[in-house]
């Protein structure tokens, strides 16, 4: 017998939206262009989206390779990444050469998201484990995207998962390259005040390169266009107006109310919305209703084979079943033609929500149970979180619990945290009503993995509550839930109280400090205290371990001192005994850099790069992620940012190969403290501005936005300086005071006031730094403080206001300078530069006391610092006047003009300004007197391989060859370069060479044989 006729319910006329549809065209036209494009289309249910991107996509299709994901529903899970792993298997179908290449090497890690690349890694699971398969999410797509434009579509957003929502938002942050266009749509009016994708909207709407479309409803012409195309004859006016008022405007309604109106079902209909879904459904056969009834239950898509079992029908009665179904638009089959899906949601949630208790958990026991029979019913990637969702609704918890803790598992290899912790809330949940025969069978080996052994043995000891606790804590901490991991680990220690075991108290002690620093509770030390009290003279464990290199490391950056050193030794030596290398590796890192503190800097450095070498060989992504912002920190801390800068070059690289986000936050905002000190004051502005931008926690973005504060300072933008201070400060807060953290920002802090004329502010902001004390290894840090706080003094010190309080200031400086280590040049020369203030706030400083601060910058690669003090020193010489004491105040100030204006020093330009017109200088021409009384090279800052390189630049040698003749590498040619253009005050190599000439630095030479001039 044949089916039912088919209803024509789709318009085949699209109908509106050409505003839309331009704004659509014009972002595939800059992505086209080699602009990355994100865009999201928001719109109530029924509304029109989908036919909209169906339309644009076929379109695109001619121009485009157009891949698209769906959220998928199953029950009330959605399954970890589904839109991106669908997208990414029709990209890999339609351009198989391009995604091999952009693959390549990287196919286990990039299986967490299309398990068709083969077996996920195992791998190691940390708080950046997300960011690393994010990271190559994005390289991957704009290498696939680089030729041939890519238009990736996800579906139904309002679904998705956490991991899912969370990759969106970083491919959406960090999108730069690629012919890609990425296009989500979801559902405006489920996104409730606690809806989940809520937060990522806003944070969205907030990036300048999202777009956001609303979509409408359609206007009472528009809708009587759409009946038209559904008819197929112009539709009475009448009629319009009624479905028009009905439907109001809601593109899917109309076509309800339109095809129930032809069928002539439209009198006596409810104004309900669900009354309004089901009328067609109802209209079916017994048969058909049954399997839809058995679709809506089984999720977004069901496979025919599945629903076969499932429905309990013979094939031909199915078959019949389906037909009526699909020819009354209800159900459709998918696109691989191995399925069936409703042809809206909205029908779906409507059967599904007419389903009975009873019914419902029935239906989910069938569905488990053939997947059980015959796993090959699904997709392999799939099958065992839907298993544990079926279960899951089946109400039996004997087969729900290990299915649960099986998808967890799952979730956890494809680094979907947030999922992981939601399965594991489920078994936790589901433990008490599962079987103790059950439960006894399962072990921490197949399900836990994060609390390490401490003397069971995993694959024998029987599973406990608090394992599934432990891995729960983690899981929360890994994807972002972190209220939820306190909580759990709360739970944990009140059960630990009727059931004492120190070690596994202790290492949840160590979760909880790690969560109350990330959420901004405090600075984790008491819960570090308390982990140390609970392994104090136990054994030697990871657990204690793991508690002794935390605190030494929270220590070193808190308060360094002996008992740092004392921690990191211990922890070293315990994780050597137990073979806990990664612990070793964290502790050793530690230990070497409280080595710089203490003043044993050369053996410091030297460990510190011999475990940047073992973390690289050993594949310990983590630790050479901190070895690479560790070490290039302590180079900058006793004046090397020249041999910074490049390690941290070649950090950022790696940082952003393996997903860390945070070290390469921390990289960035270090990588522009360097280039400050050297004079690039541009690129460090970009750097900085780079950083604030890719951190996944705040203090690392903060440390972008102190070097755009103190930049901004320099340049004399207070307003700017003001902004990126109070951000700095929004990002790091005021829970967790680090001295590397709250000295540099006082320095920014006391210099802003002290420009905006608020002595007292710039006083206070001192004072309070100097109560709290510079504690052992901070002398980077308060060098530059007391420096900056002394040349605050000596400008206030004629004004009225600036003299009450002088000498008491004056005093703690000095008192604080004498506590200061020195035992680095750099320090060295901030301690002569922090004297000569000292004697200038009291109106007695000399030639003296600013000749020795010129020469030791003058050894150091910083032309900022050098133009500052060579004006002082010039100042100190028109002081006492003379011809010679002129000309060389003249070259000097020349000097410090240059590179105040190369530049854009402006406060600086300006006093060097205003000091050569009070003493009538004229800085355009060099005096001679002054050049053959003193070496150029030296007077121009430059040190002797500088120097070497400069010869050669104005011989004409490219950069490689400067580095064949110097025996250096490229990359070391031209950052001196670099730095001697900064210290020239010139933007150019010709510059450069042309000033050499004029200054006579050398006389003309013979160039070797063969030889480019």
């Amino acid at each position: 017998m044949l089916g039912p006729v088919e209803t024509r319910s789709v318009s085949p006329v699209f109908v509106g939206r050409t505003d839309e549809l331009h704004t659509l065209n014009d972002t595939l036209a800059r992505a086209r262009a080699g602009e990355p494009q994100a865009l999201l289309l928001g719109g109530e249910a029924g509304v029109g989206k989908t036919r909209l991107v169906e339309e644009f996509a076929t379109a695109a299709g001619r121009h485009a390779v157009v891949a698209v994901g769906g959220c998928v529903e199953i029950g009330a899970d959605g399954l970890p990444f589904a839109p991106f792993s669908t997208a990414l298997r029709a990209l890999r179908d339609a351009l198989p050469e391009e995604f091999a290449a952009a693959a390549r090497g990287q196919e286990e890690e990039l299986a967490r998201l299309l398990p068709d690349l083969g077996e996920a890694g195992a791998g190691r699971h940390d708080e950046q484990g997300m960011a690393r398969l994010f990271e190559l999410t994005a390289r991957l797509l704009e290498q696939v995207a680089a030729e041939k434009p890519v238009v990736l579509v996800l579906e139904d957003l309002h679904w998705a998962d956490a991991s899912t929502r969370h990759l969106l938002a970083y491919l959406f942050r960090t999108l730069r390259a690629g012919r890609l266009l990425v296009l989500a749509s979801y559902r405006s009016d489920d996104i409730h005040r606690r809806h989940p994708l809520r937060p990522l909207l806003a944070e969205l709407d907030r990036l300048r390169t999202v777009r956001r479309i609303e979509l409408a409803r359609f206007t009472r012409e528009e809708v009587g266009r759409q009946i038209a195309g559904i008819l197929a004859a112009e539709p009475d006016p009448a009629r319009v107006d009624q479905i028009f008022e009905r439907s109001d405007g809601n593109a899917f309604f109309v076509e309800e109310l339109a095809v129930a109106d032809c069928d002539g079902n439209c009198t006596g209909l409810t104004d309900s919305l669900r009354d309004l879904l089901l009328v067609r459904v109802e209209a079916l056969p017994e048969s058909a209703q049954r399997v839809a009834r058995v679709v809506a239950e089984g999720g977004s898509t069901v496979e025919y084979r599945l629903i076969a079992d499932v429905a309990g029908l013979t094939e031909d009665d199915l078959i019949e079943a389906l037909r009526a179904a699909v020819g009354a638009n209800i159900l459709t089959a998918t696109e691989a033609g191995d399925g069936y899906r409703f042809r809206h949601s909205l029908v779906r949630e409507a059967v599904a929500d007419d389903l009975l208790p009873g019914e419902r958990s029935r239906l989910n026991r069938r569905y488990a149970e053939a997947l059980e029979a015959d796993p090959t019913l699904v997709r392999a990637d799939a099958r065992v979180m839907r298993l544990a969702s079926y279960w899951y609704h089946a109400r039996d918890a004997a087969k729900a619990l290990p299915a649960v803790l099986d998808a967890s598992v799952v979730a956890r290899r494809r680094h979907a945290y947030t999922e992981q912790l939601g399965l594991l809330e489920r078994a936790m949940e589901l433990w008490d009503s599962a079987p103790t025969e059950v439960r006894s069978v399962l072990r921490p080996v197949d399900c836990a993995e994060v609390y390490p052994p401490c003397g069971c043995d995993p694959a024998t000891t029987p599973l406990r509550y608090l394992d599934l606790m432990a891995e729960a804590a983690v899981a929360g901490r890994f994807g972002g839930e972190r209220e939820r991991a306190l909580k759990i680990t709360k739970r944990a220690l009140r059960l630990l109280e009727d059931d004492p075991d120190p070690l596994r108290a202790a290492w949840f002690w160590v979760q909880r400090s790690r969560l109350v620093q990330a959420q901004a509770r405090g600075d984790g030390w008491q819960e570090l205290a308390t982990a140390q009290d609970l392994v104090r003279g136990l054994p030697p464990s990871e657990v204690h371990a793991e508690v002794l290199a935390l605190a030494a490391n929270w220590s070193m950056v808190h308060r360094p001192g002996p008992e740092a050193f004392a921690a990191a030794e211990r922890a070293v030596e315990y994780a050597r005994m137990v073979g806990a290398r990664d612990i070793e590796l964290h502790a050793r890192l530690t230990l070497a850099g409280l080595k710089v503190h203490s003043g044993d800097t050369e053996t410091g450095l030297a460990e510190m790069r011999q475990v940047l070498r073992d973390t690289l060989a050993e594949g310990v992504h983590a630790v050479a992620g901190r070895a690479y912002v560790n070490l290039p920190s302590e180079l900058q801390s006793v004046g090397r940012d020249g041999e910074a800068a490049p390690l941290l070059r070649e950090g950022i690289v790696f940082a952003r190969a393996y997903g860390l986000m945070d070290s390469e936050a921390w990289m960035r905002g270090n990588l522009s403290e360097s280039l400050y000190s050297l004079g690039q004051w541009t690129e460090a502005a970009e750097v900085a501005t780079r950083a604030t931008g890719v951190g996944h926690s705040a203090k690392p973005r903060g440390a972008g936005a102190l070097r755009l504060a103190h930049l901004a300072l320099a340049r004399g933008d207070l307003a700017e300086a003001g902004r990126q201070l109070a951000a700095a400060r929004a990002h790091w807060g005021t829970h967790d005071p680090m001295p590397q953290l709250s000295l540099p920002l006082t320095r920014v802090a006391l210099g802003v006031a002290a420009e905006e004329g608020r002595i007292a502010d710039a006083r206070a902001e001192l004072l309070r730094a100097l109560d709290v004390g510079f504690p052992p290894g901070t002398q980077r840090y308060g060098w530059p403080l007391l420096r900056a706080a002394a040349t605050v003094e000596a400008e206030a010190r004629t004004l009225p206001a600036a003299r009450a309080g002088s000498a008491e200031i004056l005093d703690r400086l000095r008192e604080a300078a004498r506590t200061l280590a020195t035992g680095a040049p750099l320090w060295q020369a901030y301690d002569h530069w922090t004297r000569a203030e000292l004697r200038r706030a009291q109106g007695m400083d000399t030639v003296d006391d600013w000749s020795p601060v010129v020469t030791a910058f003058e050894h150091l690669d910083r032309p900022y610092q050098l133009a500052r003090v060579r004006h002082r020193l010039a100042a100190a010489l028109l002081a006492v006047g003379g011809d010679d004491e002129r000309d060389r105040a003249v070259e000097l100030l020349r000097l410090a003009s240059v590179v105040a204006v190369h530049l854009d020093a402006r406060s600086l330009a300006d006093a060097v300004t205003r000091l050569a017109q009070r003493a009538r200088l004229t800085l355009t021409r060099t005096p001679r007197a002054a050049l053959a009384s003193a070496d150029p090279a030296e007077a121009l800052g430059l040190t002797s391989r500088e120097r070497d390189v400069l010869r050669l630049v104005s011989a004409g040698r490219t950069n490689r060859q400067i580095a064949e003749e110097l025996f250096i590498s490229p990359k070391t040619a031209s950052v001196h370069v670099s730095n001697i253009l900064g210290k020239l005050g010139v933007s150019g190599r010709g510059e450069a060479a042309a000033m050499a000439h004029r200054l006579g630095l050398f006389p003309a030479e013979t160039l070797p044989a063969g030889a480019t001039p």
